[in-house]
């Protein structure tokens, strides 16, 4: 096994060794082969750069010439387009100095005409403004003399008719009130009259209508109203107030009581002289004078349909004193919101509100001729600041002229400044200075 191996050994290095000087031949011949390539190619590339200096020195020298041959031709044609220029452009000074003259011309004519005409505008406005103002303040104040002179008179002769209105009924109420004192001797006859409790009732609101229609106009009351919604028991009377809306009213509630007998009682007791049966009969009178009170609260007034109080109306005189004496009036204002009025008091109350009816009516007349001269101020004041905006225009178009005019003549002659110091613009240049 040792000597197969050895033996295996030997032949391999043999043919190692063989293989090796045959790769060491091969490769001299390459490296022989390589050396003689290299040579050819260095004399090739030897050969190649003499050639091309040859033809580099040949492309100069032809290049040298061809730049002279083309320096002197382009010398000589900016030469002759100097010329040219030259010409082209003192030609264009002058027609560009012919115009600007005309233009100028033209321009100092224009400005001459535009300012005359704004004169003349401006006077003209101004003379139109001075005659608006004169006569728009002379028609103000012929109006408001006019209006002063009627609202003066209306008001003075209202006045003076609710004065006598008054002053006659006071002395109606007067006179109502001697008579009344003459027929105290009946009073006998008239007890039998009024024993009956409807015919009482008749009679007071009897009395409270005559007294009404005596003052108010039938537009500003109504007769047996229900004022509280939904209710059946009417009122006697309710005068109709103005309300928050044109059409609406508030409605004051006026209802007639007449307690015949407790007051009689109390007449008795008085004659008697008993303290006691004073007392008792006051009470009585106030008893019932607050039972009134609460029914014509519960019945009649119904916030905001009607006012917050009402009124009693008492058609005698003397029931009525009794009725503030006993003090029973602050206590059913105070709880029911109920006034307690007599023949005379209710005559005074309804003339005070007739006169509040009339001063409300020439107010609302005043208010409606201030509106009126409030628009025609409004009107006035749009009238001159339209006319003050046209003048505004006006002298800002005049200054836009006389900028506009300046402003192009400063530029054309910044132009044509720039043209004599220097020759060498081209005439694109120049359009675009002269545009």
């Amino acid at each position: 096994m040792t000597n197969s191996l050895s033996t295996f050994s030997q032949s391999l290095t043999s043919i190692l060794e063989g293989q090796s000087q045959k790769q060491t031949e091969k490769l001299d011949l390459l490296i022989n082969t390589l050396n003689e390539q290299l040579v050819n190619f260095q004399k090739s590339v030897q050969y190649s750069t003499n050639q091309t200096e040859t033809k580099l020195k040949e492309i100069k020298e032809t290049v040298d010439k061809t730049l002279t041959s083309l320096t002197d031709k382009l010398t000589n044609q900016l030469l002759n387009l100097s010329t040219k220029q030259t010409e082209k452009l003192d030609l264009l000074i002058k027609t560009l100095t012919d115009q600007l003259e005309i233009f100028q011309k033209a321009v100092d004519n224009n400005t001459q005409q535009t300012e005359l005409k704004l004169k003349d505008i401006r006077d003209t406005v101004e003379r139109t403004l001075t005659s608006l103002k004169e006569d728009n303040n002379i028609q103000l104040e012929k109006m408001r003399q006019t209006v002063d002179e009627k609202l003066q008179k209306t008001l003075n002769e209202r006045l003076t008719q609710s004065f006598n209105i008054v002053t006659e009924n006071l002395n109606q109420v007067s006179k109502g009130l001697g008579e009344m004192k003459e027929l105290a001797e009946g009073v006998g006859d008239l007890k039998k009259v009024l024993s009956n409790v409807k015919t009482r009732g008749i009679l007071g609101e009897n009395q409270l209508g005559n007294i009404i229609e005596q003052i108010l106009t039938k537009d500003q009351y109504v007769k047996n109203f229900a004022t509280k919604k939904g209710s059946r028991d009417p009122v006697e009377y309710a005068i109709k107030l103005p309300g928050q809306g044109k059409d609406e009213f508030v409605y004051l509630p006026i209802d007639a009581k007449f307690p015949l007998n407790t007051y009689h009682n109390l007449l008795d007791a008085q004659e008697s002289g008993n303290k006691d049966e004073i007392e008792k009969a006051t009470k009585e009178l106030t008893s019932r004078i607050k039972s009134f009170a609460k029914d014509i609260k519960n019945k009649y007034i119904d916030v905001p349909n009607t006012t917050e109080f009402g009124i009693m109306f008492l058609p005698i005189e003397g029931l009525y004193a009794e009725v503030v004496k006993s003090g029973v009036t602050e206590d059913i204002q105070r709880d029911y919101r109920i006034n307690v009025a007599g023949p005379s008091t209710m005559a005074a109350l309804l003339n005070s509100l007739q006169m509040g009816f009339r001063t409300l009516a020439i107010q609302e007349r005043s208010s409606e001729i201030s509106k009126i001269l409030g628009a025609v101020k409004t009107e006035f004041s749009k009238f001159e600041g339209t006319l003050k905006k046209t003048q505004e225009k006006l002298d800002s178009a005049s200054k836009e002229l006389e900028s506009l005019v300046g402003t192009r003549t400063r530029q054309i002659n910044r132009a044509l400044a720039k043209v004599d110091k220097d020759d060498t613009y081209s005439i694109e240049q120049i359009d675009e200075i002269t545009v």
